[in-house]
């Protein structure tokens, strides 16, 4: 059984001391909300606040010691990728922001998923197989699936290539497929590299997953 390098426990707990600062600034943005159970339903909604909640999760796990696993490491990976990825391609000029919300969106859309991306190069465990694809794309999935049928009950739209009510089923339908196969595409990415690195270079990355 392998040991996680001290360095690598505390530069995530330092990633996740930043991760937490940008969800409760994005909560403290939301001035338009009076109610704090509403701030967190809203925010929930979102692809970009449920995972960054989740690595931020991960990331306090790893400071105390747990021992993460090749192919969690790289769903966690694929899914802020994603996040920092998508917005920066596609919705950034949809979501203008100022003030405290602007240092939110930079810190959930960019300093997160970059600063993961470099934690998951030095220090992740890499030995992955082309079969942990698959299960990278379950967080996407259910995800889409949960903001379908929050928008269908409430008219709730995140993400407008999500809005069935002004596009339809079909036009949402290409839009999620053209997504998946996005995503797809950086699995398969994060999967080679992973694969390249591991062997290149054995030993932390050479971990077997629990």
């Amino acid at each position: 059984m392998f040991a996680i390098p001290i360095l690598a426990r505390a530069t995530a707990f330092g990633l996740a001391i930043v991760g937490l600062a940008a969800l409760r600034a994005q909560f403290d943005a939301l001035t338009g909300v009076a109610l704090a159970v509403d701030r967190i339903w809203a925010m929930v909604g979102y692809f970009t606040i449920l995972t960054n909640a989740a690595l931020v999760v991960h990331l306090l796990a790893i400071t105390k010691g747990w021992q993460i696993s090749a192919r969690r490491a790289g769903a966690l990976m694929v899914a802020i990728g994603t996040v920092g990825i998508l917005y920066h391609a596609l919705l950034a000029n949809q979501f203008p922001t100022e003030g405290l919300g602007w240092w939110a969106d930079l810190g959930l859309h960019t300093v997160m998923p970059a600063g993961f991306a470099l934690w998951w190069l030095v220090f992740a465990p890499k030995a992955v197989r082309w079969t942990d694809v698959p299960y990278w794309l379950i967080w996407l999935a259910l995800y889409t699936g949960y903001a379908l049928v929050r928008g269908s009950l409430t008219g709730f739209w995140p993400y407008s290539f999500l809005n069935v009510d002004s596009l339809g089923w079909a036009h949402v339908a290409r839009n999620i497929g053209a997504l998946v196969v996005a995503v797809l595409l950086l699995s398969l990415t994060v999967a080679a590299l992973a694969r390249i690195i591991h062997s290149a270079k054995p030993g932390w990355s050479n971990s077997v997953r629990p």
